[in-house]
């Protein structure tokens, strides 16, 4: 059983990461409408509002084709890794890189004060470690097929520096965590 810290780590990534995750569309099924009877005597098919087209979104744009990215995740190794704390954030931060920005007066998804570290630049896809009483948050840009391959780039070498870090946090269960994650499994 995870202790508690390592839980609320835990929890704080797939929220991130859920979030991120959110846009990427996956099967939709077809929805049909629902028949209703009215008093025996005849019966009518209620309009029912259904899903766009896959190759549309919500507002009935054309979705452009790309290439999706791959995280191969089987490549960043699962060598030992140096075990860090949860309270460590000085040790944690240093994974990342330079914080080129920080937020003190953030919040953290549960809306607790927190601290918010930004590793890239506003123009840049996102990095962020987000450091609350409760929690520890991971955010990262999960990028769409139709970026560029830099912002690809960029996402996958985010995607291998956290999973790495689940790793040193939670040991071999936070990297399946964050594999299964970036491999579109619903954790």
């Amino acid at each position: 059983m995870w202790n508690n810290s390592l839980q609320t780590f835990a929890v704080g990534i797939m929220m991130a990461a859920g979030v991120s995750l959110s846009a990427c569309n996956g099967p939709t099924q077809e929805v049909t409408p629902d028949v209703a009877a009215s008093d025996n005597t005849t019966e009518q098919a209620r309009p029912v509002q259904t899903s766009p087209a896959p190759e549309t979104d919500l507002d009935g744009a054309t979705a452009e084709q790309g290439t999706p990215v791959k995280y191969d995740v089987s490549s960043w190794g699962n060598k030992q890794v140096q075990p860090v704390s949860i309270q460590e954030v000085d040790q944690i931060k240093s994974t990342f890189g330079k914080v080129v920005t920080t937020d003190e007066n953030s919040l953290d998804y549960a809306s607790n004060p927190a601290v918010k570290y930004r590793f890239m630049d506003t123009d840049a896809p996102y990095l962020d470690l987000i450091d609350s009483e409760k929690y520890l948050e991971l955010g990262w840009y999960f990028a769409n097929p139709t970026d560029s391959d830099k912002e690809k780039e960029l996402s996958k070498s985010h995607a291998k520096k956290s999973y790495q870090q689940a790793r040193r946090l939670m040991g071999d269960e936070g990297g399946n965590v964050l594999s299964d994650m970036l491999s579109g499994q619903i954790i």
